[in-house]
């Protein structure tokens, strides 16, 4: 399961390669951009977790914004599309974010035309911007206009109800627009658990915590295995079980479910896809000495 950097020419837009089974992975990234590092990390005093994440003046932390692209030999498919352009300038203050993934597939020869599918874990602002592309006219056209896309039912309904607690987060152009076109097919948990797959080799699983209905993707081709976890385990600083985010909707639920994708993960060796680790986009993890969870190889700049 060779995992390399990658190459020098496009290090910034191309964050990793790695090969499962038959299957090309490559990551990319709509850039880097910042969050407050108290509201990712929680309850975790900020003495223990500046260790791993430093802040800023601000108090933020650098994140990344890394979309996977599987080419199986018959599908290419997109996992995530970070941020996009439909961001207020307040907020593109506020998270420096630098709208790079069309720059960042096209680095990595992937053509919007080429896509087939796109899955959403879940539908925040920061993992399905660029579903759609905003228009100096104002439309909004899909990004890729030739996939199918994916999310769950339940994560429109709940953006839709635009909540106090998490409103913020769901911005419908990302997705309402595919789904009055047909682009966009909704999930059900019970269609799910009847069959994950969605392509041969590329099925999803419920993780829920983060939101109700957060997804993880996993990527099985031969004997290897990898899932992109998205935001149950955001980077490889939150690898401790307890370590969960002030962003969680259901925090205990997360460190039950974190437990729960260990108990595979580790000692299957699954290649662990971070949705938000700029630095280290993929790793495969282990069990320290005391017990814990900790990175055993990975992609590090």
């Amino acid at each position: 399961m060779p995992v390399t950097s990658s190459p020098p020419l496009t290090a910034d837009l191309v964050r990793g390669l790695a090969t499962i089974g038959d299957f090309e992975l490559t990551v990319c990234t709509d850039g880097p951009y910042r969050l407050d590092g108290g509201a990712m990390f929680g309850v975790v005093p900020k003495p223990m977790w500046q260790k791993r994440a430093p802040a800023d003046d601000n108090n933020t932390i650098l994140l990344g914004l890394n979309t996977v692209v599987v080419r199986t030999g018959k599908h290419t498919v997109v996992i995530e599309t970070g941020i996009g352009n439909k961001q207020p300038d307040k907020m593109r203050q506020i998270h420096q974010n630098q709208e790079l993934l069309p720059q960042s597939l096209a680095a990595a020869d992937v053509r919007p035309e080429e896509v087939d599918v796109v899955i959403n874990t879940h539908l925040h602002f920061d993992h399905c911007g660029w579903n759609t592309t905003l228009h100096p006219d104002g439309s909004v056209t899909p990004t890729f206009p030739n996939a199918r896309y994916f999310a769950h039912r339940g994560e429109v309904e709940h953006g839709h109800m635009q909540y106090d607690r998490d409103r913020v987060s769901y911005l419908s152009p990302n997705y309402d627009p595919l789904i009055a076109n047909g682009q966009m097919t909704l999930l059900t948990t019970e269609g799910i658990a009847a069959n994950p797959e969605i392509v041969p080799g590329v099925s999803v699983e419920l993780f829920p915590g983060h939101t109700q209905q957060l997804m993880g993707v996993h990527i099985a081709s031969g004997d290897e295995h990898a899932c992109y976890i998205s935001d149950l385990i955001p980077t490889t600083a939150h690898l401790d079980p307890t370590w969960v985010m002030g962003f969680d909707l259901d925090p205990m639920r997360c460190i039950a479910e974190r437990k729960r994708f260990y108990q595979r993960a580790i000692p299957e060796k699954w290649l662990v896809l971070f949705t938000h680790d700029h630095a280290t986009p993929m790793a495969y993890v282990e069990w320290s000495d005391k017990g814990k969870p900790i990175v055993s190889a990975g992609v590090t700049r």
